[in-house]
């Protein structure tokens, strides 16, 4: 429901509420008037009897008997009650000061009138006297004079007033709570999407409005949701494109270093080959310092060659060459390439490779190089010394043969797990950041997936699942 709609419908609730309590508060003191005034002039008509009984009767009449009616009659506005003959005199009245008294009967007018006296009682309102004439046959014996008081009614119109005034106050009082609650409620969530927006400006597209009504604010809260998304979406075609320009350069760069820098790297290598078979025979004291000199440039010499396939891997587009192979046949490649630098660093490779496990169709020398770089990373992560664990078994229910990679190195620390397989990101002084994510663009390639487990200080798995090849 829209806001401007809930709006109108709290107004009109409000006044539909409003009129049915005051027409209800009126009904109930137009019965409460009605029934004080039929009371009254029940009173009045058994006053109004009494005094013509007494005008009328040939007997002398005590006065005791309207005094008596009069008590009671009080309480229903009452205030006197008087017989006049026809000459003014006062013949009998409830009160008996007032018998014998002249009242002139030009100035008695006949009905309902404002009385010209005081009542001394205090009242309020200003008394009336109603003067009835009485008349028999046709003679006219005299008049009865009812000074009457309308506390009564005053007190029923100031009670209904005053439930008016407190049925409007409470009316008010409870549109003005709802008045405070929705802004509330609005102001809330407005002020979350604003501070969400504010987040969102600053660069944090993690936000996620939260839609919980379908009114106008709902419908901004998705609006902003679909902002963010796009956002995000123009910033990972923003960062593809960047990757992309860069690739393009480090093509370029590896076409340059592969021609300027492995022509060298190649003629070092067979230099000191050659220097090792020429002078090693000549100064055999002197042999093992010689061996372990030229050992140590030609492992530098591989390095730097190393680092430049790297380059030249990355930057171009890879075409495989898929042959069945076995896992073992595959580790057994890569394992002499690597036996002299993991002897040395006191690393021992485990194999627990099932007998059973199918052959794989993959590119034989680019697994190599992913199974390299596994090995290489976790000798890195054991400077002291420690054991790499190859494992290996099938999953027949996904379909996948699942490699795994465990050592018992230092980890990764939780906030690089999901930097791991980024273009140049290393933790390493001397790394360039190009294996791994060689090693997972190559097992994509393959049609799998490359994952990495790693708790600090407890050691790191990583796991390959690659498509299990189905054989007639």
């Amino acid at each position: 429901m829209k806001l401007n709609t809930k709006l109108v419908m709290i107004m009109l609730t409000m006044l539909v509420i409003a009129m049915l309590i005051l027409f209800v508060l009126n009904q109930f003191s137009q019965n409460d008037l009605v029934q004080e005034i039929q009371e009254s002039s029940t009173v009045v008509s058994k006053a109004i009897q009494l005094s013509v009984e007494d005008l009328t009767s040939e007997t002398d009449v005590e006065n005791s008997r309207l005094t008596e009616y009069l008590q009671q009659a009080k309480n229903k506005g009452v205030n006197e009650i008087n017989i006049i003959n026809n000459e003014g005199e006062i013949i009998n009245s409830s009160d008996p000061a007032q018998v014998g008294k002249k009242r002139e009967i030009k100035k008695l007018e006949k009905g309902l009138k404002a009385s010209r006296k005081g009542t001394g009682s205090g009242s309020s309102l200003k008394p009336y006297d109603l003067v009835v004439p009485v008349i028999v046959g046709d003679e006219q014996l005299g008049y009865v004079q009812v000074n009457l008081l309308l506390d009564n009614i005053r007190d029923i119109q100031h009670a209904n007033f005053v439930r008016r005034l407190v049925a409007t106050s409470m009316v008010f009082l409870v549109g003005m709570f709802l008045t405070i609650y929705l802004a509330r409620r609005y102001t809330y969530p407005i002020h979350r999407l604003a501070t969400g927006v504010k987040y969102v400006s600053a660069g944090d597209l993690s936000v996620t409005f939260n839609v919980q009504t379908g009114d106008e604010i709902g419908e901004l809260a998705e609006n902003l949701n679909e902002m963010v998304e796009k956002l995000k979406e123009k910033e990972f075609l923003e960062k593809r494109l960047y990757e992309a320009e860069h690739l393009s350069k480090v093509g370029q760069l590896a076409s340059g270093i592969a021609h300027e820098i492995r022509n060298p790297l190649n003629y070092i290598s067979l230099a000191i080959d050659h220097l090792k078979g020429e002078f090693l025979p000549t100064a055999p004291d002197k042999a093992s310092e010689f061996k372990s000199i030229a050992d140590n440039i030609k492992e530098e010499v591989r390095k730097a060659n190393y680092m430049v396939l790297n380059f030249m891997n990355y930057g171009r587009p890879l075409k495989l060459r898929l042959q069945q192979i076995t896992y073992p046949e595959l580790v057994d490649k890569a394992m002499p390439i690597m036996r002299d630098r993991l002897q040395e660093q006191r690393i021992e490779v485990v194999r627990e490779i099932p007998d059973d496990l199918p052959p794989m169709q993959v590119d034989p020398e680019l697994m190599r190089n992913c199974l390299c770089n596994f090995i290489t990373n976790g000798a890195q992560a054991m400077p002291d010394g420690g054991t790499i664990t190859l494992g290996a078994n099938v999953d027949e229910e996904a379909g996948m043969i699942r490699l795994t990679f465990a050592d018992q190195g230092v980890g990764i620390d939780p906030q690089d797990i999901d930097k791991v397989f980024q273009p140049y990101f290393t933790t390493k002084e001397a790394g360039i950041g190009l294996g791994l994510a060689i090693t997972e663009r190559i097992v994509k390639e393959h049609g799998g997936t490359l994952s990495v487990e790693s708790r600090k200080g407890e050691g790191t798995t990583f796991t390959v699942n690659l498509p299990l090849v189905r054989t007639a």
